[in-house]
């Protein structure tokens, strides 16, 4: 349990762990001839996985939040969305075209799988529990951004398969049911769930007709409700996982209550980010390490190197973060779950063809390098930053 800690507390992140003991179970795995999950194979597994991982992850995101909605508070939250986000899809899917050799549908789907900010993995850089909220704007901008381009990545990941599938007239059906009905609907039915729910177990726990013994688990009926409604209405329910989260934390927000709440949907939240990451190292093998090539390796570098960085500071390019603030968000672009969900998601399509091995794998290596890159740099860079 002494890895489910809190970042601040170790030199580098509990995923580096996590992800050395999947490495190690790979290794004993192959030396006695036992073979492990395929990401294309068991794609349906890795999917339902990940998906409930990244759910609970993001609400658990919404709740960490407490600063009110507006154009400047949120400034640097919407810079990155509206800017950082389709800058690192179009710049991956110029490279996945042309140094990859990619289909054009297939380099927009890469772009769309590698661009979120991964909410499980962020955590550890970004705003902290209830009472103990990090208001500094580089935490709160990574923490808002994990928790919604997840969810806005879909419209992109849609783009990438239509293209792929071909055919005509797809372009008025994606605009009008995958982005102007499915984001709003999606947040629209988060926050309103969220809200409804905080506001009755509240009235219920203050009339002690709600046992306290069950504050910690209360996040996890609301949240796959919520999810749950979207999913039903054709919204995207990472969306609304997220606005319930931010909701559910709007209505008396002083309340204790809160801070239960949060700590049982962390200890869930901890345990998905274990077994999630467990499971991409156990996944891992020579060969499938081998088949993102020369030209999928070097993206992985130019990524979060040139691509990431490039693409935020051009969004925060006037904001009120200074250049130390900008440089810890550029950097910390972090690849986790939700990448690991939309490949699953991509593989389970069966539109790639040919191209979904090196599609697949390349997130699958980004995911590896990124979990070590940013798990070793984390705690210093974060220490680092406050000292300044």
């Amino acid at each position: 349990m002494g890895a489910l800690s809190h970042q601040h507390d170790r030199a580098f992140s509990a995923s580096l762990i996590y992800m050395a003991l999947g490495v190690a179970a790979a290794a004993v795995m192959a030396a006695i001839g036992v073979d492990g999950l395929h990401p294309l194979e068991n794609s349906r597994l890795l999917e339902w996985v990940s998906e409930i991982a990244i759910v609970i992850a993001l609400f658990a995101t919404g709740l960490r939040l407490d600063r009110p909605f507006g154009t400047a508070s949120w400034a640097a939250v919407w810079r990155l969305l509206a800017i950082a986000m389709p800058l690192t899809i179009g710049a991956i899917a110029l490279f996945g075209v042309h140094a990859m050799g990619l289909p054009l549908g297939a380099a927009i789907l890469l772009g769309a799988l590698l661009a979120p900010t991964d909410p499980v993995l962020a955590g550890d850089i970004g705003v902290g529990p209830p009472e103990e909220e990090d208001e500094r704007e580089p935490s709160f901008a990574i923490t808002g951004e994990a928790g919604l381009n997840d969810g806005l990545a879909f419209p992109f990941v849609f783009l990438g398969l239509f293209v792929l599938a071909g055919g005509s007239g797809w372009e008025v059906e994606w605009l009008a049911a995958d982005v102007l009905y499915a984001v709003p609907v999606g947040i629209a039915i988060g926050a309103a769930g969220g809200y409804a729910t905080a506001a009755l177990a509240v009235r219920l726990r203050d009339r002690d007709l709600l046992s306290p013994q069950f504050d910690g688990w209360m996040a996890i009926p609301t949240v796959l409700t919520v999810y749950g409604l979207a999913e039903l209405a054709g919204a995207y329910g990472f969306l609304a996982a997220f606005a319930g989260g931010v909701a559910f934390r709007r209505y008396e927000r002083s309340h204790d209550y809160n801070q239960r709440v949060h700590e049982g949907v962390e200890a869930v939240e901890k345990f998905g980010e274990l077994s999630v990451i467990l499971l991409i190292g156990s996944m891992l093998t020579l060969d499938g390490l081998a088949e993102p090539g020369l030209s999928g390796w070097l993206l992985i570098p130019v990524l979060l190197l040139a691509i990431r960085p490039l693409s935020v500071l051009v969004a925060l390019a006037g904001s009120r973060l200074d250049w130390r603030e900008r440089a810890f968000v550029a950097w910390f672009g972090v690849r986790g779950v939700g990448s690991l969900y939309y490949a699953a998601v991509a593989a389970g399509a069966g539109v790639l063809g040919d191209d979904a091995r090196p599609v697949i794998w390349t997130v699958l290596a980004c995911i590896v390098v990124s979990v070590v890159v940013h798990g070793i740099s984390a705690a210093p860079l974060d220490r680092r930053l406050s000292r300044s």
